[in-house]
């Protein structure tokens, strides 16, 4: 495997786990399911999941 290639899967991997990546899915599937509509602000998103976040905590330790 080329240095390149570990980089790409190991960025690939911290994005999933962080969560970067949530806004990017949303926006896709907003574009399929809304065309032409607009989509929420990356802050307002943001602030929906943290919200949802807290209000449903499911499997978090705090």
């Amino acid at each position: 495997m080329t240095p390149r290639r570990l980089y790409g899967l190991v960025r690939w991997y911290l994005r999933e786990l962080t969560g970067e990546t949530a806004y990017e899915r949303y926006l896709e599937r907003h574009r399929r399911a809304h065309p032409g509509a607009p989509a929420l602000p990356r802050r307002e998103f943001e602030r929906q999941r943290t919200d949802r976040g807290d209000e449903h905590p499911g499997a978090r330790c705090c």
